[in-house]
């Protein structure tokens, strides 16, 4: 019989300690801390309390805490003495069925991890959905977590403590996060769409109006229709817009992107759409409807990784589509306008015109997305409510110098494009620094016919320079060029620069941040506020509505454009909840 919250708060002390008995392996104190926090919103109040009384525990209590659980599929698995907590886990996982192989495999690994960090390997093998990592899943996480830093590890550890505890919480008190659990099988499935190259390596990239981008559009536009939205279109660039009606002429608009950077992650953007779509899939199906309706939009070219177009799709709603764009070729050569025209939309400048949103018509703008970084991860917290959007630009650049033989040409006389562009990048590592929270970047880089045995004579390369103000970022931009000004003239280089984005620091709208703060309170959840380093489509739509948005915890230290990014089917649900709670207060004030 599952046990309830207002049980656990109106139980005895001791009685209550019973209650929560075999949730940390033979560490009984964490819960028996934490009761002293009582009464308990909701278990995600629960949850967030034991994770703080671990988290200030400090090193020695956190240390033995880890040493207190068991090798997986080690010897306390092999003379069944695991908890029946642990042997459920490591069951569903399936480790009492390895191979011989696997089995060695399992214990030599066991040994390295031991030798080096000193305490067991922890990994919650119930994953992100709660169904259970596959063992080679498990195999992988381990050999990749070896070669981590001893600190950085111990979190790893902890964190994953932390999610076979939120697991073991949840079969106590008959919690299924449904919601999260279906949300997360979408991105699963959305997953399987991966351009060509990328796809043949298990590696996801979806670029703008490629065939996998296309079949992205169209399995979110089936999605949208069984969710029980009005009207459910592709628009005139390639966005995913679905309507649900509401019972005023007013729209809340909210959504984010479908397209991924090169080997990136399944939630980056996507969060965005599906979180509210679970919402009008749950309005539709009890046939209610709002003093408003609900806009979501899936938004094309937000990560402006085939052409030179950041927030392409978010851009046409706030009529800041560039005419221009049209004739920009891809690496293949391939315009904007025929990549358009192939994949059937219009590439007409009147027709994307047209898209632009009328503000009046709009009570804001809202955009859930996964964190990106580890500061939730680091807190326990499995949401954020953002306060601002930091300021970025970006630029397209070319270093010349002369190409020559690598072998007779001295050191002084040459005009080494590739060394003028790694000083160029030392100095940005020091000059984002000296700011504390401005952040500089050359994430691509390339040298064109370039040769083993030739002086490079030609850089390309990308430069991302962001910072919380636009002050401090238009700044930091002087600087840098001003930089690349004096290495290129005293090493006898020339350059170009094309400034391909610039998005202005976008900070919430104050009464939007405070509807996002009730949502995430409402849900016994606390309250952390904090900004953005990464650049959203929201900061387009900030320019002509309010806006504010809401980060979800990311798993493997909020890691994100890369394929580790992950977040788990509880944390999802709650993002849910909050945009549902979001939606009932919007509602209460219209009426």
């Amino acid at each position: 019989m599952p046990i309830t919250i207002e049980q656990l708060n109106a139980a005895p002390r001791e009685q209550a300690a019973k209650l929560l008995d075999g949730l940390y392996e033979h560490s009984p104190w964490i819960a028996e801390t934490a009761l002293s926090q009582r009464p308990f919103a909701s278990v995600a109040h629960l949850k967030a309390a034991m994770a703080r009384v671990v988290r200030e525990a400090g090193r020695d209590k956190q240390l033995a805490l880890i040493r207190a659980h068991p090798e997986l599929a080690g010897k306390a698995m092999v003379s069944k003495e695991l908890t029946a907590e642990s042997t459920n886990e490591q069951s569903k996982a399936g480790l009492t069925n390895c191979t011989p192989e696997e089995f060695a495999k399992l214990q030599q690994l066991n040994a390295a991890y031991n030798a080096k960090f000193g305490f067991p390997f922890i990994l919650a093998v119930r994953g992100p959905r709660g169904i259970g990592l596959t063992r080679q899943q498990i195999l992988s996480a381990f050999e990749r977590r070896l070669d981590n830093p001893r600190d950085y590890e111990i979190d790893e550890c902890l964190r994953n403590i932390g999610r076979i505890v939120e697991l073991r919480l949840n079969d106590k008190f008959g919690i299924v996060p449904s919601l999260g659990e279906m949300v997360w099988d979408w991105h699963e499935d959305l997953a399987k769409h991966s351009d060509p190259g990328f796809k043949e390596k298990g590696q996801l990239t979806v670029t703008y109006l490629t065939d996998a981008h296309r079949a992205c559009a169209r399995d979110v536009v089936a999605r949208m229709k069984e969710c029980g939205f009005d009207e459910v279109e592709i628009d005139a660039v390639g966005n995913v817009v679905g309507r649900y009606r509401g019972e005023g002429e007013r729209w809340l608009l909210t959504g984010s992107h479908y397209d991924t950077v090169r080997n990136g992650g399944k939630y980056d953007g996507r969060l965005g759409i599906t979180t509210p779509m679970a919402c009008v899939r749950e309005l539709a199906r009890a046939g209610k409807r709002l003093p408003f309706g609900i806009e979501v939009v899936g938004f094309s070219e937000e990560e402006g990784q085939r052409y030179k177009a950041t927030f392409l799709g978010s851009g046409a709603l706030t009529g800041h589509f560039d005419a221009k764009w049209l004739d920009q070729k891809d690496a293949d050569g391939v315009t904007m306008r025929d990549a358009m025209l192939a994949a059937g939309l219009p590439a007409d400048m009147q027709a994307i015109a047209m898209l632009e949103r009328d503000p009046s018509r709009y009570l804001g703008f809202v955009e859930v997305h996964i964190e990106q970084g580890p500061v939730l991860n680091e807190l326990d917290l499995p949401l954020g409510v953002v306060t601002s959007i930091n300021g970025g630009v970006r630029y397209q650049c070319e270093i010349t110098g002369m190409a020559s033989h690598a072998g007779t040409t001295p050191m002084d006389r040459r005009r080494d494009a590739a060394v003028g562009l790694a000083e160029l990048a030392l100095y940005i590592e020091q000059r984002a620094k000296a700011d504390g929270d401005s952040v500089g970047t050359i994430g691509m880089l390339q040298v064109p016919g370039g040769s083993i045995n030739v002086v490079p004579g030609r850089c390309l390369f990308s430069l991302d320079l962001r910072a919380p103000t636009d002050p401090q970022r238009d700044k930091l931009v002087a600087d840098v060029l001003a930089k690349l000004t004096e290495i290129c003239e005293r090493r006898g280089l020339h350059f170009t620069t094309e400034e391909t984005m610039r998005a202005a620091a976008a900070p919430s709208a104050p009464e939007w941040q405070q509807r996002w703060e009730r949502a995430v309170e409402s849900l016994g959840v606390p309250v952390y506020r904090m900004p953005s380093g990464a650049g959203h489509d929201a900061m387009k739509l900030h320019q002509v509505m309010p806006q504010a948005m809401l980060f979800v915890r990311g798993e493997n230290a909020g890691i994100s454009h890369n394929p580790l990014e992950s977040s788990t089917a509880d944390d999802i649900d709650l993002g849910v909840r909050a945009f549902q709670n979001l939606l009932a207060q919007l509602a209460g004030e219209m009426r």
